[in-house]
């Protein structure tokens, strides 16, 4: 067990030192969603008559489901397997004591610690301009935790089916994720829906997401109230990551076949 542990932890510290090093996107991944927190609270406070703090309150899970962790976890995981296949790191895994469940676990507990990071980020902004979070901070950060752990399952399962190149990442986020994020209220209020789109809207979870967050730290409601989407998201997030396995499982045997 401490064998997986320590691997984990060392592919983990990798990718983040490597990304440090880079640092471009660490900082995009920074300014993006504060970015579109600013714009999305300064909007809401003027066409929604509501004072900038309020506004600040209700912006902020929406920038953080859909800018933040979207891109930084979804599109991050995509190019860090694509990355790697590029680079051969892939294949020197057949001739390395590392195992590939570490492996799999290092590349999510890197991009979770960039979520959590981005979390803190996006609400300190947000606290900054005078918005209060009365909801539960342990739910909330659970529902965080388990976005996190459906987009990386997505991108693990979009990085190795369909991605081949670097040049695909930004295709392919933009093709499946960018229809997903304005159907899941990430851009536009989800009261502006019509009937039918709404009905379509609760399979994405990025709703559920922006929904969950919505309901617990801007309008300080508890599990009991947010439960169907909770477990949506329980139940999404495993499936992902179960599928997201799978399919690295499968990139592994097509790479040593190469």
């Amino acid at each position: 067990m401490m064998k997986y542990w320590d691997e984990t932890i060392a592919v983990a510290q990798r990718i983040l030192t490597e990304l440090c090093r880079r640092r471009r996107s660490l900082i995009f991944w920074g300014i993006f969603p504060v970015s579109i927190l600013l714009l999305n609270g300064f909007i809401f406070a003027e066409r929604a008559n509501l004072s900038t703090a309020k506004a600040m309150q209700f912006a902020a899970p929406s920038s953080l489901v859909g800018a933040a962790l979207f891109f930084s976890c979804l599109g991050g995981s995509i190019a860090t397997v694509v990355s790697e296949r590029e680079q051969k790191t892939i294949k020197r895994l057949f001739i390395s004591p590392l195992s590939g469940i570490s492996y799999f676990l290092g590349i999510f507990l890197a991009h979770s610690l960039i979520g959590m990071s981005q979390t803190i980020l996006v609400y300190a902004i947000a606290a900054f301009f005078g918005a209060s979070f009365g909801g539960s901070m342990l739910l909330g950060f659970f529902i965080v935790l388990l976005s996190i752990i459906a987009y990386v399952g997505v991108g693990f399962i979009l990085g190795t089916t369909l991605a081949r190149r670097t040049e695909d990442v930004n295709a392919l986020v933009g093709t499946f994720g960018v229809p997903l994020l304005i159907l899941g209220g990430a851009f536009l209020p989800i009261s502006l829906f019509p009937e039918k789109l709404l009905r379509v809207a609760k399979f994405n979870p990025i709703y559920h997401m922006n929904e969950a967050l919505v309901d617990v730290w801007a309008k300080g409601k508890t599990w009991t109230e947010i439960n169907y989407h909770f477990w949506f998201l329980c139940v999404f997030a495993f499936l992902m990551v179960g599928c997201g396995w799978l399919f690295y499982r499968r990139m592994l045997m097509v790479e040593r076949r190469l």
